[in-house]
């Protein structure tokens, strides 16, 4: 197979800041990483330059620099905070005679490690084969190529040919195997639509404590642990919420600053439970100095699979670790709850996301009934959309409704933005074209 240097040792890591970049990569954050795939890290080597090098990275000074270091140390790992291209990986494991991975292939390596689930494993090795098919032409260069020539013409398909071939049928069975399982979830999410179960999904980037809240509100025993990629595997609970009903809550993977496009990819159908959701909870790491960078990363990703149209609150966790920080619910001035200071940990302030989740379910976001929040609007919702053309009563909702010669309802109803903008997030419901008639003194 693949002839590359053994792995035994520790690891030594390797960060460069680039002055061109708007964010450098977290150092701490990276030598978290490491820690969670399990490397013992020995030494950190640092750099500053303008542009990486196009063969090594680093540049060939610092890369006899990092060598001296692997021998002293012995390591026999090189951690590089940084995607490497094919060429690079290849020219820098050479010349220090060890392993070297770059952050996409660690995360992948922690994504490995915690897949539990038959869907997660099939994900995980999909962005693996993905990643792995770019570094063929390096893995398989010792291996003969076709000659020209009578007497020196090799066989008929070369061994890099062959399993350029072989990866591609297997990256192929297991998009069907997904897609059956993609398609699995959608039935289960359309009985849950038929049923009008409400779904919320709690996001944010990893280790804010989302599995901590999880188990907190539902009783689960979701693993938590203070560490990156804690939960891979997403998990749905039932939350009763008397007298208003129930709802399901959704636990999903954590996102990170600069999430390999391909894990993004492979992980598109169990992202769909966020996307498929009508309310996310963002939980933020209060805590963190760069909590607003985080927000920003985590809206980014939630914008390239296409939920960010859906209505967000803030939950700001950990205040526990805060001087003179309380729970509360921050509202905007048409009382719709936009924050949420909590702990998780502790417990302090859960039962504030719970008063907010009763509100939700109610279909009411108005502090103190304040009718100046609120707007007049005609949804166009299809026939087969009973289900919410019911809520849509016992919500109180409507002002009036008419049908059109397809039995579709036309509906003009009185709610806030928020409501409004969670039920056009449902399966048949859309605004009419027509304006809704003016309003009545």
């Amino acid at each position: 197979m693949l002839e590359r240097p053994s792995q035994e040792g520790g690891a030594v890591l390797v960060h460069i800041d680039f002055h061109s970049q708007r964010m450098d990569e977290s150092l701490l954050e990276f030598e978290m990483l490491a820690s969670s795939a399990g490397a013992e890290t020995l030494a950190v080597v640092r750099a500053r330059r303008k542009l990486p090098d196009a063969a090594t990275f680093v540049g060939s000074g610092k890369l006899a620099e990092i060598a001296d270091i692997v021998k002293q140390q012995r390591a026999g790992l090189v951690l590089f905070n940084h995607a490497l291209s094919p060429v690079q990986e290849r020219n820098v494991e050479r010349a220090l005679g060890c392993r070297v991975v770059d952050r996409i292939g660690l995360i992948l390596d922690i994504f490995a490690q915690r897949a539990q689930t038959f869907e997660g494993k099939l994900q995980v090795e999909l962005a693996q084969l993905e990643h792995l098919s770019t570094r063929l032409v390096r893995g398989w260069s010792h291996l003969e190529r076709q000659k020209g020539g009578i007497g020196l013409r090799g066989p008929g398909e070369t061994q890099l040919e062959t399993d350029r071939r072989l990866l591609g049928q297997r990256i192929k069975v297991i998009k069907r195997r997904l897609d059956k399982v993609s398609h699995q979830r959608g039935l289960r999410r359309q009985a849950r639509r038929r049923a009008a179960v409400s779904t919320i999904s709690l996001v944010g980037y990893t280790n804010a404590g989302k599995s901590t809240l999880f188990n907190h509100l539902t009783g689960a025993n979701v693993y938590q642990a203070d560490q990156l990629f804690a939960t891979l595997d997403p998990t749905l609970r039932r939350i009763d919420l008397p007298p208003q009903g129930h709802l399901i809550l959704a636990d999903t993977v954590g996102f990170i600053r600069h999430l390999p496009h391909k894990l993004v990819a492979a992980f598109r159908a169990t992202l769909e439970e966020t996307v498929e959701s009508g309310l996310l909870l963002h939980v933020v790491d209060a805590h963190d100095d760069e909590s607003s960078e985080q927000i920003e990363q985590v809206n980014a990703v939630l914008s390239e699979i296409g939920a960010d149209r859906l209505p967000q609150i803030e939950i700001f966790n950990k205040i526990d670790l805060l001087s003179n920080a309380e729970p509360r619910i921050d509202r905007n001035k048409d009382g719709r709850p936009t924050r949420i200071w909590l702990s998780a940990e502790t417990g302090a302030g859960t039962e504030l996301l719970i008063q907010v989740m009763r509100e939700y379910l109610s279909g009411r976001w108005c502090q103190n009934d304040r009718e100046s929040a609120r707007c007049k609007r005609r949804l166009h919702v299809a026939a087969s959309a009973g289900r919410l053309h019911a809520s849509l009563y016992a919500w109180e909702l409507v002002e009036s409704e008419t049908t059109n010669e397809h039995g579709d309802w036309l509906i003009d109803i009185f709610a806030d933005q928020f409501t409004i903008d969670y039920l056009l997030a449902q399966e048949g419901c859309h605004l009419a074209h027509e304006p809704p008639p003016a309003a009545v003194d």
